[in-house]
């Protein structure tokens, strides 16, 4: 009798031994990569939330287009740039003392009488941007380029389980086995991957520390406020439009917002910040146990692995 098992069985391993041991190894290399994601994702100790720029707030709460905006504020409320109603920037005055390596930035690319939506493409702000970014991604607050390529390389051990699984469910079909179970399982777990190699985040959980608590301190600058931005100069204005979006932008100057084709973004309470598989630790553990849980009690029955 085991022989005729053993003979009609896919790859001669039993479809419930093999989902079984599938599962298994499916566990194990999910809270692998999950373990490891959760290291690179930690990043050092959350700093002192005064110890940030607006700028460096932007990037982290934003991204590039969030940190230009904010210094395109902080410049305008100086009286530095201005803005032709054919929505190219010019350079109205001199940079403040306290500029930025992207304020200067900005700032010459209004002399160049460069179109606000193009600031990004030029060869100044693109090289003070990468200058912002590893600048955080040396303090553990951004997820630089060497970083995201680590976290992405974890999942390719859940990629060869799925090639494993697919192979598996193929030559059992042609075997003429049940494999819904073993389809079941490659399926959430395909989904998980997929999470996993596309949604990097861009700052760590330090980051998020970070922001968490100057969105708790700066909540009088939230656009729903009503806030007088006057009063609180151009730091207050830069570190609002950091915080809450191109909308604090409308709010502070309307009219340079609307003729220099700025969106109206808000970043509300984090809007930005990563959840589900791709974020923090806790989403990630939740989604590592849904990839195996389900058939794994059933599979003691006949050949669902195929």
């Amino acid at each position: 009798m085991t022989g005729f098992a053993s003979e009609f069985d896919t790859w001669g391993v039993p479809g419930p031994t093999f989902i079984t041991l599938y599962l298994l190894a499916t566990v194990i290399a999910v809270a692998a990569v999950l373990i490891r994601r959760r290291g690179l994702l930690a990043g050092h100790a959350a700093p002192p939330a005064n110890q940030l720029s607006p700028q460096q707030v932007a990037y982290l709460n934003g991204g590039d287009d969030l940190a230009v905006w904010t210094s395109l504020g902080t410049l305008r409320s100086q009286g530095a740039i201005g803005v032709h109603p054919d929505h190219r920037l010019t350079a109205d005055g001199p940079l403040p003392p306290a500029a930025t390596q992207l304020d200067r930035a900005i700032h010459h690319a209004a002399t160049q009488r460069t179109l606000a939506r193009d600031l990004r493409r030029t060869e100044w702000v693109e090289r003070a941007l990468t200058e912002l970014r590893d600048g955080l991604d040396q303090r553990g607050l951004a997820i630089g380029p060497d970083r995201r390529a680590a976290l992405r390389h974890g999942p390719l051990l859940l990629v060869a389980l799925l090639a494993l699984g697919v192979a598996r469910i193929v030559a059992g079909l042609a075997n003429h086995r049940p494999v819904w179970y073993l389809v079941l399982t490659v399926l959430a777990l395909g989904a998980l991957t997929t999470v996993l190699l596309v949604r990097v985040p861009r700052r760590t959980r330090a980051a998020e520390t970070a922001l968490r608590t100057l969105r708790q301190r700066n909540r009088h600058l939230a656009p729903a406020s009503n806030p007088a931005y006057a009063t609180y100069g151009a730091a207050g204005a830069a570190m609002a439009v950091a915080l809450y979006g191109t909308a604090s932008l409308w709010a502070l100057d309307p009219t340079f917002a609307q003729q220099a084709e700025i969106q109206r973004q808000a970043v509300a309470g984090g809007a930005t910040s990563t959840g589900g598989c791709g974020g923090g630790s806790t989403a990630g553990a939740g989604c590592g146990s849904s990839s195996c849980g389900g058939g794994g009690g059933g599979c003691g029955g006949g050949g669902c692995g195929g």
